[in-house]
C-alpha cells in the first residue's frame, strides 16, 4: 500500500494509530512519572539533590539537544525505520535505568533514554502524517492525540501506583513489555517512507555544540562549578556561529527569527516552561518530603492540572484564535503565577481540598488558558511551510528552559545537598522557590503583553487540520498548519 493512502478504517490503519500512540505514549508516560519516584530513587540509592535533579536532567538534555536531528534522521533513511529504532534504544536505555546499581548508572542511562526519545517522539506524527489518505489523516491524528492525553493524565497515578508498590525501579521496567509489542506490530503493518527530496548533510554539530553547551550550563548549576558555565557560554557561541554560516542548511536557521513574533513567543516558551518544570520538580518532593504523602497520593494529588487542560484546551484555542494571542498569554501566565503561590499554603498535613486543591485549579487554569494559544501562536508567526521546523525549536526551548529551571532553582533558593531528606529544610527553601517560579511567570506575562500584537488566526501559519508538535499535543487541542510527512519546514 502506498504512501499516503491508507484508510483509517483499514487494519492497517488502525495498526498504524496504536503502534505510534503506543511508542510515543511511552517517552510520554516516563516523563510524567519520574519526578514522583525521585525521593524513593534517592532514598534506595543514597542520593543526595544533585543525583535527583541529574535524574530529570539528563533525558531532557538529549532530547532537547537531538529532538530537530531526530526528524530529519527519519525523513532522510525511513521513518518507520528510525521510529522503530528509537523505541527499541528506549526500551533498552529503561531496562538499564531499571537495573541500575547506582546513581551514575542511572543518570547516564537516563541520557540515553532522551536519545531514544528525540529518535521515537517526532517519528510518532511522521509516520501517521506520511501513512493516510488525506481524507482520514485528521482523524487519525485527532485519534493519537486524544489517546495521549489519556496517557499523560493517568501517568503520574500509575507512576505513584508502581512507586508504591513492586517499587520505583518499575516506572522504567514497564516500557520493556510496552515495546515488545509496538516494535513487531510497526515492522509488520506500519508502511515506510521517507523524503526523497531530503539532501545535503545533517547538522550533527550544531547539534553536539547544542546540547553540549546545555550540559555544560546544567553542570554548573548543579555543581557550583564556574569553569563549565564558561566552557557552556563559549559552546553556545559557537553553536551561534556555526547556524549562522551554514544559513537554511542549519539545525535552527537563523533566518526563522526575523518573525518578531517567532522571536517574542519563544521567550515567552522559556519564562513558561522553565517555571512549569521548576514547580512540578520541586512541588512532587513538597507534597512526599514535607505533607507526608505516599508517591501514589503525590502523583494524584497534580492531576487536575492535566484534567483541565484535556478538558478545557480546545475551548482555550477557539479563543485564542478569536482574540489573539495577546490576553491568553498574559493571562495565563499571571494565574499560574498566582498557583504556584498559593502552594505556599501546602506544609506539613494540609488540607488537600482546602490546601492543595486550589492551587492546582488556579495553576491548571492558567495552563489551559495559555498553552493552546501559545502553541498556536508560534505556528501562525511562520510561513505554513515551515510549521514544523518552528514547532521543533519551540519544543526544543521548551525542554531547555525546563531543564535549566531544574539545574538552577534548588541552587537559588538554597537547598543543600540532602534538603530533600528534611521536611523542615525542604520546605523552607521551597518556599523560597516558588515566588522565583511566579516572578518568572510574570516576566512572560509582561512580555506577552508588550510583544503580541498581531492575532494568531488569519496570519501566515494559521490554518488547518493537523496537529501541533508530538510533544505538546497533551497541551494542546487546537488546529495546526499542515505539516510534511517528517514534521520538517517543506522548503528545506
Amino acid at each position: 500500500m502506498g504512501e499516503r493512502n491508507v484508510r483509517m478504517a483499514s487494519g492497517t490503519g488502525r495498526w498504524i494509530v496504536f503502534t505510534t500512540v503506543l511508542g510515543s505514549g511511552m517517552a510520554l508516560l516516563d516523563s510524567t512519572v519520574v519526578n514522583v519516584a525521585l525521593p524513593h530513587i534517592g532514598e534506595d540509592l543514597g542520593a543526595d539533590l544533585a543525583v535527583l535533579q541529574w535524574t530529570v536532567n539528563a533525558y531532557m538534555l538529549t532530547l532537547a539537544g537531538l529532538i530537530l536531528l531526530g526528524g530529519s534522521l527519519g525523513d532522510r533513511f525511513g521513518r518507520r525505520r528510525v521510529f522503530v529504532t528509537g523505541v527499541v534504544w528506549f526500551a533498552a536505555a529503561s531496562l538499564l535505568c531499571g537495573l541500575a546499581p547506582n546513581a551514575g548508572v542511572l543518570i547516564a542511562a537516563r541520557a540515553l533514554q532522551g536519545v531514544g526519545g528525540a529518535l521515537l517522539t517526532p517519528g510518532s506524527l511522521a509516520l501517521i502524517q506520511a501513512s493516510f489518505h488525506e481524507d482520514d489523516r485528521a482523524r487519525a491524528v485527532g485519534l493519537w492525540s486524544g489517546f495521549g492525553g489519556v496517557g499523560a493524565a493517568i501517568g503520574p497515578f500509575v507512576g505513584g501506583w508502581l512507586v508504591d508498590g513492586p517499587g520505583w525501579r518499575w516506572v522504567f521496567l514497564l516500557n520493556v513489555p510496552l515495546a515488545l509489542v509496538c516494535v513487531p506490530v510497526a515492522l509488520r503493518h506500519v508502511p515506510e517512507s521517507r523524503d526523497e527530496t531530503a539532501h545535503g548533510r545533517f547538522d550533527v554539530l550544531g547539534a553536539v555544540l547544542g546540547a553540549a553547551a546545555l550540559a555544560l550550563v546544567t553542570y554548573a548549576l548543579i555543581g557550583a562549578a564556574w569553569w563549565a558555565g564558561a566552557a557552556g557560554v563559549v559552546a553556545g557561541a559557537c553553536f551561534v556561529v556555526l547556524e549562522r554560516r551554514r544559513g537554511e542548511a542549519a539545525m535552527v536557521p537563523p533566518s526563522i527569527f526575523r518573525s518578531k513574533l517567532f522571536t517574542a513567543v519563544n521567550l515567552v516558551t522559556l519564562c513558561v516552561y522553565a517555571a512549569f518544570g521548576g514547580f512540578f520538580f520541586l512541588a512532587a518532593l513538597q507534597l512526599q518530603v514535607v505533607s507526608g504523602y505516599s508517591a501514589l497520593a503525590a502523583g494524584t494529588a497534580l492531576l487536575p492540572t492535566t484534567v483541565l487542560m484535556l478538558l478545557f484546551s480546545a475551548k482555550s484555542g477557539e479563543l485564542g484564535e478569536r482574540i489573539g494571542p495577546r490576553i491568553p498569554l498574559t493571562v495565563g501566565p499571571l494565574l499560574c503565577a498566582a498557583g504556584m503561590l498559593l502552594m505556599l499554603r501546602v506544609g506539613e498535613e494540609p488540607s488537600y481540598v482546602r490546601d492543595v486543591l486550589p492551587a492546582l485549579l488556579v495553576l491548571g487554569l492558567g495552563m489551559t488558558a495559555l498553552v493552546a494559544p501559545l502553541t498556536a501562536t508560534v505556528l501562525a508567526s511562520v510561513d505554513v511551510s515551515r510549521a514544523g521546523l518552528a514547532s521543533g525549536i519551540n519544543n526544543a526551548a521548551a525542554r531547555a528552559a525546563g531543564l535549566l529551571a531544574v539545574a538552577a532553582l534548588p541552587m537559588l533558593a538554597g537547598m543543600g545537598p540532602e534538603a530533600y531528606r528534611s521536611a523542615a529544610e525542604f520546605g523552607e527553601t521551597f518556599r523560597r522557590a516558588m515566588p522565583m517560579c511566579a516572578g518568572i511567570l510574570v516576566a512572560g506575562a509582561v512580555l506577552a503583553w508588550t510583544t503580541m500584537r498581531a492575532p494568531a488566526a488569519g496570519t501566515a501559519g494559521a490554518g488547518t487540520g493537523a496537529s501541533c508538535h508530538p510533544e505538546c499535543r497533551v497541551h494542546c487541542g487546537v488546529q495546526a498548519p499542515p505539516l510534511d510527512p517528517g514534521g520538517r519546514a517543506a522548503d528545506r
